[in-house]
């Protein structure tokens, strides 16, 4: 009942103190007594290290032990951390006078890490014990009074004042117990002659050695002493010291001598002789590990030493004679190892957070790893590291043998999506060890690439007339991340202008069909902007304006303007060669060599006629008198012709009438003049010729200033954008030629304007003047007659349309 009450006080007192925290350590501390039982309170762990109970689940608390059991477990609902399972302070520590568990506590959401440790007070549950139930002794009665004779020693798995013994023995004439202190502060009891022995009055003594310990209660254990007493053989072998110090490496190979003993015996003869052992005391372990010789006293090694398993080995040694009975001498051999490094450090991650978003933050926290040596000093000094240098990453020392691993620089997944580390620790003995582990950590890609194109702007050409539904182009985007953060859809902007009846695209190709069949005669040019988005969240926009260019074709054929009043033209002979006649004017709808006309006499057509290659001018090809056929009509048909492919083509039809100079007097008799007179016909078309003149020269000079502006343009070779009233320049011509186009543009995905007249201005500067007559194209330049009617010079031909609709 006392030992119960006695742990019930114990507990007590434990319940009542306070847990503190380790300045500088950051660890807690508490203590709780071996053999508690199971769900004994040991503290409030939560409260203690500033957490609310009701985030211990959700921020995923949990509790490690280092190298030992589940001898504690944490209520998560309450915070409380008791005891799990029975805690034996001997089994767990041995002797080592601290004892105590290491616990880790870790929690998520931030990653935090603690440290607890759980002290194991002793209580004293064990006895001393003896290792044998009986001792035997023998002494001769030749031995002087005082003579000590060494007794075994008890042993308390206890430690402290639980484990301080205290001897006495049952009361004797002959002996009294003598009671020696060791340097570790222990006692050895031991026998000490009071005076001489008398075999022949008692042969053998029985005593009773009772080993009390100091723990309240006291636990006491005995031994049997028989002691024989002899008549023979009365001198001992001694030892010259009684304690012997040995230091000897850890890595001392077996057959290592240790130490020479040397007992000497004052006997002759066969009691001088020695024979040595291990006391019967020695453990099996240290058998196994030490090996002494019978004869000669040399103690070897033949067993690993392991300075991290037993630093310190005691072995009592017995020297013996050969007498009958034997006496024996004692010593005690302490061998102390020293430690080298011969334990690697060993690497252990606790935590992981993978993979790191590319747009963490310096400093994020990616692992927690823990290193350690088993070696000391020296030998258990590590450093940590990480190889190659140059990664975004570091390393912070936490606390002792604790490192992680931080975010040191911004990451981009699209230039390295992973990294393969390797984290090294090395100590500081001679020679160094070192370990090394592997840790590959991903980079999380996060949607910070918005989708972009190889061009700001794309230009298709596109023959007009398709058919409806035909893939002109395919824009592509490139998005660099990856997943749903890289994967793209194409739409049509159609906020300024509806694209729908013209263009389309699809969402996932980037293809783009046209509709319907497109006219380059009512839409030159479409230009509008494909967008790109990709799936990540918030999605990111790339956009690109694509110029559809309509090329045209020859689909329109000449169309001939009528004169006016359909009136037939009246020549007056005689005329000179190369008299002007008339002219035919057509237009074509179409653009560039597709509207480029020329004109030609038809087969059938006969008489002194030629007509104006380009310029459609009907003349005479030689002088006409009145010797000619007066009176009658010649129809020419005149054949105008494109240059497209295949060649469109338009007739006109001409009649001409052929009088007198005589009758053209007559005839303009007729006609009223101003003032009541009749003015000759001569006069009034020398008047129009006149006019026509300075007309011609007027915009001949403005058809070589424009020329020469759009030749220096063209020589550039710089395109000229589309727009409500912009221009096209063509620079291209089978005989030196060149034409200005202003035509209205359709402009989708802009500002449209309104639709502006149609005009063209095509200028014919041949290098060789060509004219087609009768079907035959030669060479041929325009005749200018002087005042009198006479050719005075020939000019290049050079023929203007300026046609406006």
């Amino acid at each position: 009942m006392w030992i119960v009450s006695l742990v019930r006080r114990r507990l007590l007192q434990l319940v009542l103190l306070h847990t503190a925290w380790k300045v500088g350590s950051g660890q807690l501390h508490y203590s709780v007594p071996e053999e508690s039982q199971h769900g004994t309170f040991v503290g409030r762990i939560a409260q203690d290290l500033g957490l609310e109970v009701s985030e211990l689940v959700p921020r995923l608390f949990r509790m490690e032990s280092q190298g030992h059991g589940e001898y504690f477990r944490v209520n998560v609902q309450n915070g409380i951390l008791f005891v799990n399972s029975r805690i034996d302070r001997e089994e767990l520590c041995a002797k080592s006078p601290l004892c105590s568990v290491h616990l880790e506590v870790i929690i998520d959401k931030p990653l935090k890490v603690f440290h607890v440790e759980v002290e194991i007070a002793d209580i004293n549950d064990n006895a001393p014990v003896f290792s044998v139930s009986e001792q035997k002794l023998v002494i001769a009665e030749s031995r002087l009074p005082h003579s000590p004779f060494p007794l075994e020693s008890a042993s308390d798995a206890d430690i402290g004042t639980n484990a301080l013994l205290a001897y006495k023995i049952s009361p004797s004439d002959y002996f009294k117990l003598n009671i020696v202190t060791n340097e570790d502060h222990s006692k050895s009891a031991g026998l000490e002659l009071k005076k001489p022995l008398d075999r022949e009055d008692i042969s053998v003594h029985h005593l009773l050695l009772t080993a009390t310990d100091g723990g309240k209660p006291e636990l006491t254990g005995t031994i049997q002493l028989v002691i024989n007493v002899l008549d023979v053989n009365d001198n001992a072998p001694l030892f010259n010291q009684s304690v012997y110090r040995i230091r000897l490496p850890e890595n001392a190979a077996n057959g290592t001598l240790v130490i020479t003993l040397n007992a000497t015996d004052m006997d002759e003869g066969i009691f001088k002789e020695i024979a040595y052992y291990f006391s019967n005391l020695v453990s099996d372990k240290v058998k196994r590990i030490f090996q002494i010789s019978k004869s000669t006293g040399e103690i070897k090694v033949t067993g690993p030493l392991d300075y991290e398993d037993v630093n310190l080995w005691e072995i009592q040694v017995v020297a013996e004679d050969k007498g009958n009975p034997p006496l024996a001498g004692h010593c005690k051999v302490v061998i102390e190892i020293l430690d080298i490094n011969d334990n690697a450090p060993e690497l252990s991650l606790k935590s992981l957070s993978v993979p790191v978003l590319e747009d963490s933050l310096p400093g994020t926290m990616v692992a927690l790893i823990s290193v350690s040596d088993r070696d000391s000093g020296a030998n258990g000094q590590v450093s940590c590291s990480i190889w190659p240098s140059g990664l975004p990453f570091k390393l912070i020392s936490n606390f002792k043998n604790y490192y992680s691993l931080v975010l040191e620089k911004p990451l981009d997944r699209e230039q390295v999506a992973e990294y393969v580390l390797v984290v090294m620790v090395r100590d500081e003995g001679t020679p160094s060890l070192s370990a090394s582990s592997s840790l590959v950590v991903p980079v999380g890609d996060v949607n910070d690439n918005a989708p972009t194109f190889a061009q700001h702007t794309y230009t298709v050409f596109v023959k007009e007339n398709n058919p409806p539904g035909a893939h002109i182009f395919t824009v592509s985007a490139l998005d660099p991340d990856m997943a749903e953060n890289g994967l793209i859809s194409y739409w049509l902007d159609e906020k300024l202008w509806p694209l729908s009846s013209y263009i389309s695209v699809q969402s996932e190709s980037g293809k783009l069909y046209a509709l319907q069949p497109l006219d380059y005669e009512e839409t030159k040019l479409l230009e509008f902007q494909v967008s790109a988005k990709d799936a990540g969240l918030p999605s990111l926009y790339g956009n690109v304006t694509v110029q559809v260019f309509v090329v045209d074709e020859n689909d329109n054929a000449p169309v001939v303007s009528a004169p006016a009043k359909d009136a037939p033209i009246l020549l007056v002979v005689p005329v000179a060669a190369g008299h002007m006649v008339g002219k035919v004017r057509a237009l074509d709808a179409d653009s560039g060599y597709n509207a480029w006309l020329r004109y030609e006499l038809h087969e059938g057509s006969s008489g002194p006629w030629r007509v104006g290659l380009y310029s459609g001018e009907i003349s005479t090809t030689h002088a006409v008198d009145e010797a000619e056929i007066i009176g009658s009509s010649k129809t020419l048909l005149v054949l105008v012709k494109d240059h497209g492919k295949p060649v469109l083509s338009a007739t006109a039809t001409l009649s001409v009438s052929l009088v007198s100079n005589a009758q053209a007097v007559q005839a303009d008799a007729h006609l009223p003049r101003a003032g009541g007179s009749p003015k000759p016909l001569v006069e009034s078309v020398n008047v129009y010729l006149i006019i026509a003149i300075c007309s011609v020269s007027s915009l001949f000079l403005l058809v070589v200033i424009v020329y020469v502006a759009l030749r220096c343009q063209c020589q550039a070779k710089e395109a000229m954008m589309y727009g409500p009233g912009t221009a096209t320049l063509v620079c291209a011509s089978e005989v030196g030629s060149w034409s200005y186009s202003n035509r209205h543009s359709h402009i989708l995905g802009g500002v449209a304007g309104e639709a502006g007249a149609k005009s063209d201005l095509m200028v014919f500067s041949p290098n060789v003047p060509v004219f087609a007559v009768n079907g035959e194209v030669g060479n041929a330049a325009e005749l200018v007659p002087n005042s009198s009617g006479e050719v005075s010079h020939m000019r290049p031909l050079i023929s203007v349309r300026l046609t406006y609709l």
